[in-house]
């Protein structure tokens, strides 16, 4: 067969080979845009279409994990907000009233223009910029308080048990999220990281894993220097963030070992990392790191992976259980975007820590407090425990709250806190080389 025939053949069988693929690609596509077609054009009543959307992209995520999901246009602005840690706004957090009414205060950020206006926490939003919004959805009423930067709103609270009202005026700025807490804030609202009855006992609380959280905790410990006897780090609460912001916080107290590794289909691994020499603690300084059934996902891969380089002390109660990774996929040019579970993440044993559907609490699942260090919570203990970090957080508000005027007359936070203490007593022990129940008598 001639040279030029072959060309041929083989050039024609390529162009065939991309129209089955494309075809096997478009198709699917061409039925979901058909149907959205015909509903729009025949459907009994008017129907919106973005609306019509929403309910087609969630409907196919929802036949795969729990952690993949369509994300609108506009819950995709709160979620980048969250993982940048910023946004443009006054500076504040709401919360919805249980009894469905108006929008709650729960506080002003330290420095932020909501608190230069005025407002304080328990104030109930009834109104922005003249309008009612006494009844919308906490998003809505959210919307409504964010704008560009140097922008002002009019906001109208309710306070107190008179249900006064209040105009007040506050001007947008760019406000950035904290994701490093520590156990108190001095005079002048800055973080202490040491714990007020016990300054040599170092204490960080970390929030979430966001771009900024690595050089938040990396500040921290500057600041700390190594002069400490023991650190408590918490990660209660802590639903997790950014894979690598996991893995760069780990390597601060490693000098080697490995941190995690992920693997996607087929158990192909697709990333590992490995603790790099030289450390920003002590490797002979002990470290506690408390967890409880909300830490998941970056925090687990933390706790587990000092636990299985026996680097920390691991208390509280059992993690989560979400051991695979999201990535975010813009769709619509980034107006929207599609959050899809492409791979599971190991810890150093090689254990995978995701809690499946039909798991049971004798699975192999998530992070386990070492022996004896279990330590469960009551409801009432979870709230004093909530209360404090809100008051150390905010001192300047807990003035109005609770009528206090220095910060270092916050009840200690190891007596409302039972696995704080716990792991206070374990750090002790070490130190003095005894038992923990020596060290906590």
């Amino acid at each position: 067969m001639p040279p030029r025939n072959v060309n041929i053949i083989i050039i024609a069988a390529t162009i065939s080979l991309l129209c089955y693929v494309t075809d096997r690609r478009a198709r699917p596509a061409m039925i979901v845009g058909d149907a959205l077609n015909l509903i729009d054009s025949y459907y009994v009543d008017p129907i919106d279409s973005d609306q019509l959307l929403k309910a087609a992209m969630s409907g196919m995520t929802s036949t795969l994990d729990e952690n993949s999901e369509y994300i609108p246009g506009e819950a995709y602005v709160s979620f980048q907000d969250n993982i940048n840690q910023e946004f443009a706004g006054i500076g504040i957090f709401v919360e919805a009233s249980e009894d469905g009414g108006p929008v709650r205060v729960r506080t002003p950020l330290v420095d932020s223009p909501a608190l230069a206006a005025g407002l304080l926490p328990g104030d109930l939003i009834v109104r922005v910029d003249g309008e009612d919004v006494s009844k919308m959805p906490l998003p809505d009423v959210s919307t409504r308080l964010r704008g560009p930067v140097g922008t002002t709103v009019q906001i109208t609270v309710r306070r107190g048990e008179s249900n006064e009202e209040k105009s007040l005026k506050a001007t947008r700025a760019r406000i950035e999220l904290e994701s490093v807490a520590g156990d108190h804030r001095d005079k002048n609202d800055k973080w202490v990281y040491r714990l007020l009855e016990d300054p040599t006992i170092a204490y960080i609380r970390l929030t979430s894993f966001g771009e900024k959280s690595t050089d938040e905790i990396k500040s921290a410990l500057q600041q700390l220097g190594n002069n400490f006897r023991g650190l408590v780090l918490d990660l209660r609460g802590n639903g997790g963030g950014l894979l690598n912001s996991a893995a760069d916080i780990s390597d601060m107290f490693l000098n080697s070992g490995n941190i995690v590794s992920t693997k996607m289909r087929g158990g192909i691994e697709d990333s590992r990392f490995d603790a790099e020499p030289g450390t920003l603690v002590d490797p002979e300084k002990p470290l506690a790191i408390l967890i409880d059934a909300n830490s998941a996902s970056a925090s687990e891969i933390v706790a587990a992976c000092m636990q299985d380089n026996d680097r920390a002390i691991i208390v509280g109660t059992r993690s989560y259980g979400k051991g695979t990774v999201q990535n975010i996929l813009p769709l619509q040019y980034g107006r929207s975007a599609l959050r899809l579970t492409v791979a599971r993440y190991y810890r150093p044993s090689g254990a995978n820590i995701h809690r499946n559907q039909d798991a049971t609490e004798d699975d192999v699942w998530g992070v386990t407090p070492d022996e004896s260090m279990m330590v469960a919570l009551d409801e009432a203990s979870i709230k004093k425990i909530s209360e404090r970090w809100t008051q150390a957080a905010y001192p300047a508000l807990a003035v109005e709250m609770i009528g206090r005027e220095d910060p270092e007359s916050l009840q200690s936070s190891t007596l409302v806190d039972p696995q704080l203490r716990r792991a206070v007593e374990a750090i002790r022990a070490v130190i003095e080389k005894v038992t923990p129940e020596a060290a906590a008598a």
